[in-house]
């Protein structure tokens, strides 16, 4: 017996458990953070538990830290559940480890929670990089005075809207008003025809014509919306209706300060600290392009130095605190269009859309046109750029391959680049894929591959042992089309065969854990990532528990237990398909999604010129169709096929996968 293990034995029920949480929280801290602590006492200790991302702001922790030594620095990244302290010594240091390891600290909500405490050469994360303002976009410190907030505040009678239902059902999370005209949020416009009695308050005249003539503001606004927000309500990110509103729009914020989150469909986030009485002013790409919102919490990330007020919240770790929310009241002022928007940015100006989106498509013939332009002429060509993208195997795929008996003979229908045509050297393995120019990429790997529809694969009935599809599915528009696809792949099985099948998942968020997808939507740069996909994460979560006989069905859900009303998505023929914000979650499962093409050579016009923040280049931006599938709803297809059995079913990070046999 070793003198650990005789060490363990000795402890008692409470240190063991504590033990086995301090374990814990070290291998979370290096499976996902990439955090690698250290078994020999240092100046630096990581504090799991400790971080903005568990409530815990700077005032509470740092005073207890330096009862224990001269604290050199804490680092607090945002929205992380850890910090880092680094201490003047080592012995000061040890003293901290071995006095508040397993002690509880008070979050700023009152609740109890327990630090563990670990050693690190040195304090590491992930840098956010530097950040603008979005174009367009400036904020005003001190527009107004606080007895000016004052009177505006209390111009707002919040009383005799209470009986109305219709009010209380359209935003159950925060109180509204409307003056001039009135927002109808069903269809997010107003209705140009019918202004509201009243006009504006009288006391938002005067406020408006100083901004005027100060040259805060270019046109005098004839509708205004009045929010109030309590502590811990948002509003999800959107941008104003281009045909409802002119370029300018803005808010001035009341009673709170609180940080607005700006997004560009690359998925860059600007976080931007508003403070009260201050005026936020969008024009230009911040008001067409971008969207903003408000994240529901009851604590913001602010800096935590007194001389930064208005602006990006930095990634300085050293300068990172929480602000509790008050109680915000938002005077946004718009002006309402009259002619149609002919603005720069045709893809989300619902003015233009009509000639630039596609619609739902009503008929099979329809579904083929919107895969030709949508699916098969974008791959054609991003393909160079799409390969650069796609070196990494995935763990259970690969598995899935090397399992394989010697000798088997394997289809990858949708090979795309051929990265999972060299897996296994013991298996005979032939790709093909609906892209010349993948296929080229292949030929030049040394790969056998061939152009073919993935409906229509020109290999023998019954001649595979087994098959691969990964991510290609979704790329049919229509529920009949995708279960073809799938019996195209059993077609080629002979019996026994089994093919694997990745699908992009609709649930980007399983078991309380986001997927790398959105977990890699930080602020800053992040060019390179711009264009990852659900199918290019790490996670493993078994659905269907495997029986351990690979012979033997698991039982799946039928059609109607497949969350319908979670995913029902609002598809209409003839209406138009959502463009998706990219590292945000899916609100379609239908819906259009960017890829920005660098490094391209194409002669192809930029669909959308604008690089990652914002700034004017050549990179074209090309649109792929996906459907996004719901949990259950791959094996609900499978099980519509006759000769199949459902041998597994899981979830690998932002992926619905299925492994089936033909019987």
């Amino acid at each position: 017996m070793d003198s650990n293990h005789e060490k363990n034995c000795k402890l008692s029920k409470t240190e063991k458990k504590f033990l086995r949480k301090q374990i814990k929280a070290r291998h979370t801290l290096l499976r996902h953070e990439g955090i690698e602590t250290v078994s020999c006492a240092t100046q630096i200790l990581v504090i799991a538990n400790g971080g903005l991302g568990n409530g815990v702001s700077r005032n509470q922790l740092l005073p207890v830290l330096e009862k224990l030594g001269q604290v050199d620095a804490l680092s607090m990244p945002p929205n992380k559940p850890y910090s880092f302290v680094t201490y003047k010594t080592v012995e000061e240091s040890k003293k901290a480890y071995a006095t508040l390891n397993g002690q509880k600290i008070v979050d700023d909500l009152g609740q109890k929670i327990i630090l563990y405490l670990n050693f690190v050469e040195k304090a590491q994360w992930k840098e956010l990089g530097l950040q603008a303002l979005p174009p367009g976009l400036k904020v005003v410190e001190e527009i107004i005075s606080s007895e000016d907030e004052k009177l505006l505040l209390d111009s707002v009678n919040w009383t005799e809207d209470t009986d109305n239902q219709n009010f209380q059902k359209s935003l159950k999370h925060r109180r509204v008003k409307h003056f001039g005209y009135e927002f109808h949020y069903e269809n997010n416009n107003v209705d140009k025809d019918k202004p509201l009695s009243g006009g504006l308050p009288d006391i938002c005249d005067s406020i408006l014509e100083k901004w005027l003539k100060e040259g805060f503001i270019r046109h005098k606004p004839d509708q205004l919306t009045v929010n109030q927000y309590e502590p811990g309500h948002g509003i999800p990110p959107h941008i104003d209706t281009h045909s409802a509103f002119e370029d300018e729009i803005i808010s001035l914020s009341l009673g709170s300060e609180i940080v607005m989150d700006f997004k560009h469909p690359d998925g860059v986030t600007v976080p931007v600290m508003l403070p009260r009485r201050s005026l936020l002013v969008m024009t230009g790409e911040s008001r067409y392009l971008w969207t903003h919102g408000i994240t529901p919490r009851k604590f913001d990330t602010v800096q935590a130095s007194k001389g930064h007020k208005s602006g990006v919240i930095i990634g300085d770790v050293g300068d990172l605190t929480l602000s509790k929310r008050g109680i915000r009241t938002s005077f946004t002022f718009r002006k309402v269009r009259q002619t149609p928007c002919n603005c720069g940015y045709p893809l989300v100006c619902d003015s233009q859309m009509k000639e630039t989106t596609p619609s739902f498509p009503a008929s099979d013939k329809e579904a083929s046109r919107l895969e030709q332009e949508y699916v098969h002429r974008v791959y054609e060509e991003i393909a160079g750029h799409f390969s650069s993208t796609r070196h990494s195997p995935w763990p259970h795929i690969v598995e899935f391959l090397k399992a394989l008996p010697s000798g088997s003979l394997v289809a990858d229908i949708g090979c795309g680049n051929g990265k999972y045509l060299g897996i296994n050297k013991e298996l005979y393995m032939i790709g093909c894929d609906r892209s010349h120019n993948l296929v080229d990429i292949c030929r030049e790997r040394q790969f056998p591959a061939f152009v073919c529809d993935a409906l229509a694969v020109p290999v023998r009935s019954g001649s595979c042992d087994a098959c691969i599809s990964i991510a290609v599915i979704h790329h049919f528009a229509t529920a009949e089309r995708r279960v073809a696809a799938l019996q195209e792949l059993v077609r080629l099985l002979r019996p026994g065969g089994k093919a694997l099948i990745y699908v992009w998942a609709m649930e980007q968020e399983y078991n309380k854990k986001k997927s790398k997808y959105l977990r890699e939507n930080r602020s800053g740069q992040g060019k390179k990532e711009s264009n990852s996909d659900p199918s290019e994460q790490e996670l493993f979560v078994e659905r269907v528990p495997d029986t351990g006989h690979q012979d033997s069905a698991c039982s799946v859900p039928s059609v109607n237990d497949c969350q319908k009303e979670r995913c029902n998505s609002s598809k209409v023929a003839n209406s138009k398909l959502p463009i998706h914000t990219n590292r945000t979650s899916f609100h379609s499962q239908d819906l259009l999604v960017p890829w920005h093409l660098k490094g391209s050579s194409s002669k192809e016009k930029p669909t959308e010129p604008l690089g990652p923040l914002g700034t004017h280049d050549s990179s074209p931006v090309f649109h792929r169709y996906y459907h996004v599938f719901c949990e259950g709803e791959l094996e609900a297809a499978c099980q519509t096929l006759s000769n199949v059995n459902i041998l597994q079913s899981y979830y690998d990070q932002g992926n619905w996968c299925v492994i089936l046999q033909k019987v």
